[in-house]
């Protein structure tokens, strides 16, 4: 299910309101002509905009193109563009449902960012939806730089830059120590822009209505829109396009909410009390995930599934993840079941401490952050566990983890 700016009288921009899918003839009328112009001219408008990437991280699109662009220049390579669609957090549907419902706007934004760079090849990797993009594509017989759609295997790390251009060369879809970073050696060892399919999209519309318009939505410090999936217990999770600032009460009912997760399984529980006073903030979006804790449920329960999820889906090429996730993971269950805990917060704590920035990519640095919210969003509820009790009413599992064996 999706839905557009809740609440607000703002036009949609990424998402047809009546959640339709478009096809090429479909999406020229409703967003006109797409003209590639000159590189240097979409650049300044980008910077001008101040779009950000909607992967995770947030990083400015402008700083992104520009990189590759100079890369390029300086190897004599040929850059790849691949649009990122993999979307392995569980809790996110925001990138399937921007793909299956409009396709042309992220294809538009891969030929333009492949322009921009000057890209000699260009990539959309994805999970599901091979067969639908594959149509969408053959639609787009004027398309300058022909499109190759990749499927991905399904898991958390698919997508992670490194994991991707790994796979897209013909290796696994594994993380590894990346340096040179992609953006200089990437697929085939050629320079690589992978930017999200969100992202890309908000760049079409960059390239067609100009940076004042995107500003038109958002704060002055974060303009712009951002797709957002909403997990409400007793509800179908749904897909919402949302101004940046939008209070988060506007999207989930916080009353008689415990906590909010804000980002997805590598993102941060906010009590509820607090996240009443919070706008939808780019900074710590993530994977744009906002899930609510209802009172009656267990904070560290949930975060201990999460927990042995994540440590199962670590690559296990680094110490980090093939040692201190799972370590991690078994102490949170040990603190998730109501009775004695002897030293493990203080473990948990050291623990993290020593995971932390010592990957080969940034599994564990998401972990940790999981980890260290949930210690201070549910230190009530770990306290009343260390008396052997739980409060919580209701012990139906909340949050989508996949089975793992």
């Amino acid at each position: 299910m999706t839905a557009t700016f809740p609440d607000l009288h703002l036009p949609p921009r990424l998402l047809a309101p009546d959640a339709t899918p478009a096809d090429l003839a479909v999406h020229q009328r409703r967003y006109g002509p797409l003209s590639h112009g000159d590189p240097e001219t979409l650049l300044r408008t980008v910077a001008e905009s101040g779009l950000t990437g909607r992967g995770g991280a947030g990083f400015p699109t402008y700083r992104k193109l520009v990189s590759v662009a100079e890369a390029g220049r300086r190897t004599g390579r040929a850059p790849v563009v691949v649009a990122n669609g993999a979307e392995g957090e569980p809790a996110s549907h925001k990138d399937k449902a921007l793909l299956r419902l409009s396709p042309h706007l992220v294809l538009d934004g891969l030929q333009l960012a492949a322009r921009t760079v000057g890209a000699g090849e260009a990539y959309l990797a994805v999970e599901d939806g091979v067969t639908w993009l594959e149509s969408a594509l053959a639609q787009r017989t004027a398309d300058p730089l022909p499109v190759k759609v990749v499927r991905l295997p399904r898991s958390f790390l698919s997508g992670q830059a490194a994991a991707l251009a790994r796979y897209v060369s013909g290796g696994a879809a594994l993380p590894t120590h990346q340096r040179p970073p992609v953006r200089e050696r990437g697929v085939h060892r050629a320079p690589t822009l992978v930017q999200n399919v969100e992202t890309l999209a908000h760049l079409a519309l960059v390239a067609r209505y100009g940076a004042g318009w995107y500003r038109t939505a958002g704060t002055p410090t974060q303009p712009g829109s951002a797709l957002c999936t909403l997990h409400v217990p007793g509800r179908e999770p749904r897909v919402v396009e949302a101004p940046y600032g939008l209070p988060l009460g506007r999207l989930v009912p916080l009353e008689g909410a415990r906590a909010v997760l804000v980002g997805g399984y590598h993102g941060t529980w906010i009590p509820a009390p607090e996240a009443a006073r919070l706008g939808l903030d780019g900074s710590c979006l993530g994977a744009g995930v906002l899930a609510v804790l209802p009172v009656d449920r267990c904070g560290l329960a949930e975060t201990a599934r999460v927990l042995r999820y994540l440590a199962l889906q670590s690559a296990g090429r680094c110490g980090p993840c093939l040692n201190g996730l799972p370590r991690i993971a078994t102490a949170f269950r040990t603190l998730a079941a109501p009775g004695p805990q002897g030293t493990v917060r203080a473990d948990l704590a050291r623990w993290s401490g020593l995971v932390e920035g010592r990957g080969a990519c940034h599994h564990p640095d998401g972990t940790v952050r999981l980890v260290r919210s949930a210690l201070t969003a549910f230190a009530a509820e770990a306290d009343a566990h260390a008396r052997g009790h739980c409060t919580a009413t209701d012990h139906t599992p909340l949050l989508p983890v996949p089975e793992e064996d």
